[in-house]
Formats: C-alpha cells, sequence, structure tokens
C-alpha cells in the first residue's frame, strides 16, 4: 500500500472513531425511549411524570414535588406549572427525572410539523449502554470520487418525507452534485443541501438499503458530506463517510427522506452499515 493509501486510511480510521464517540454522547440519539404528541388538555404522558400539554404556541408542563422534575439547566425542581415556546424544529433539553441522581432521563421538548412532542432521552437504554460502534464496509479508495458540483440560481424548497409519517419535511436543495461511480457510463446527480461554512450533505438511497421488510445492509437511506466546493467547483465525495441518519438506530426520529431523484441504481458497499440490534 503506498504512502498515499495509508494516509488516507488512517484519516478515515480516525474519522469512524469520532463518529462512534459522537455517536455514544451523554443523552444522545441512542438515549431516545419515546415520541408523543402533546395534546390540547394536561394529561399524563408514558416514561415520564407530570401532565403535558399545548395551546399550539407555547408547550406547558405542570408537575408536583412528588413527580421529582427538575430543569436541566438549573437543576430548580419544578413545582407548579411551567411553559415553553419554540420555532418548528427546535429543541430545548427540558426537564429530568430518575435515577441516583434524578438526571437518568432527560426530556427533550421539541417542535416538529408545527406540532409540540416530547422525547425521552434515557441514559439506561440498552441500546446506549450496549453501544459497541457502527459496523461498517471495508475501506474503498475506489470510492473516494471527484464531484462536480453544480449551483442553483437561488435554493429550492423540495417537499420530502421523514422517518416520521406524520412529520413532513423540506430538503432545501441549493444545488447538484455530478459524478460517474466505478464501472458505470452514465451520470449521476444528486440533490445537496449547504450546511455551515459551504460544506455540502447529500442525503441518498442506493441498492444496499433495506427494504420495508428490514432486510439490506444498509438503512433505508443514508447520508454523506463534503467540504466546501473548490474554487473550479470540484469536491470529492467520498462515500466510506458515508453514515446513518439516528432514525437508523431508533424508531424516534424525524430525520428527513431522500429528495425523489437522490437514488443511485447501483450499490455503495461503502460507509456505515445497519446498526446491529
Amino acid at each position: 500500500m503506498s504512502s498515499t493509501a495509508d494516509a488516507q486510511l488512517e484519516r478515515w480510521h480516525r474519522f469512524r472513531n469520532s463518529r462512534n464517540t459522537a455517536l455514544a454522547a451523554e443523552y444522545g440519539w441512542l438515549t431516545l425511549t419515546s415520541f408523543q404528541w402533546l395534546e390540547g388538555q394536561p394529561a399524563a404522558v408514558e416514561l415520564a411524570p407530570g401532565l403535558w400539554s399545548t395551546d399550539g404556541t407555547t408547550a406547558a408542563l405542570t408537575a408536583a414535588p412528588a413527580d421529582a422534575l427538575t430543569l436541566v439547566e438549573t437543576g430548580a425542581p419544578v413545582d407548579g406549572t411551567i411553559t415553553a415556546t419554540l420555532a418548528d424544529e427546535e429543541s430545548l433539553m427540558w426537564v429530568q427525572y430518575g435515577g441516583a441522581d434524578g438526571k437518568q432521563v432527560v426530556v427533550e421538548l421539541a417542535m416538529r410539523a408545527d406540532k409540540y412532542a416530547i422525547r425521552t432521552r434515557d441514559s439506561k437504554s440498552p441500546v446506549f449502554t450496549e453501544f459497541d460502534g457502527v459496523p461498517t464496509f471495508e475501506y474503498r479508495p475506489d470510492l473516494v470520487i471527484e464531484a462536480k458540483y453544480e449551483a442553483y440560481p437561488a435554493p429550492v424548497a423540495v417537499p420530502i418525507g421523514t422517518a416520521n409519517p406524520l412529520v413532513d419535511g423540506v430538503h432545501l436543495s441549493v444545488g447538484e452534485l455530478v459524478f460517474h461511480l466505478p464501472g458505470t457510463e452514465h451520470e449521476y446527480r444528486l440533490h445537496a443541501e449547504e450546511e455551515k461554512l459551504g460544506a455540502l450533505t447529500v442525503t441518498f438511497h442506493d441498492g444496499t438499503n433495506a427494504g420495508p421488510d428490514g432486510e439490506g445492509e444498509t438503512a433505508e437511506w443514508r447520508k454523506v458530506a463534503t467540504a466546501r466546493p473548490r474554487p473550479n467547483g470540484t469536491v470529492i465525495l467520498d462515500f466510506n463517510r458515508a453514515i446513518n441518519y439516528p432514525s437508523a438506530f431508533t424508531p424516534y426520529g424525524t430525520c428527513p427522506m431522500p429528495v425523489k431523484n437522490n437514488s443511485l441504481d447501483a450499490k455503495i458497499e461503502a460507509g456505515e452499515k445497519q446498526p446491529q440490534s
């Protein structure tokens, strides 16, 4: 193996270590144990004490000292009614309870599809405590591809589905990545979204994905990021860095699906596989 290939492989190993460390973060995606919409009248919910509600604009929680709920930000006990207001797609790690320190479970308030919901994040969830890294394909240097970025005159909002059938999403397409895969003659074009500092993200289907029956080498869809396009409009599209959305690990995610045209009629045998159950 050449020194260049060795360096590429070493960088990929560092990427994988960082990725697994990020997934194992306290109260991260692996700790999700529920997703519940809030109703108009105060009502009990699963897995969290107190009475929860929303008037459509504001979320409210009513609790007594016996519920042993405290605010995540300050640690102050919740005694009476507290409220919070979020914009769409915002989240708030709001209150916590349980365990010897009273912090085993964090309740996240979220606004999705202009509706309030809560998600419980349990630090004792087996998905989290038994996590030992995401399985991946072997490193494929041939799937490190130079692509041409063709920006749109202006971003285009494309309606999409999400991992939650009750939540619609929008993909803000800023342009397309144009490239060829090894061993194929035709051109592929994938819609891209812009991230911080001009980086691009592509969400895609390919021939390794699991179907409705759950059978397949990879999750139902994945995503891969690139650096900011070079002055000549090219980027490196490294499918070895294709990763799963949180919805591959938990049924309580609201992760965006790919746009209709972001489906590759080839097997991308690189990057993350389905998480181990």
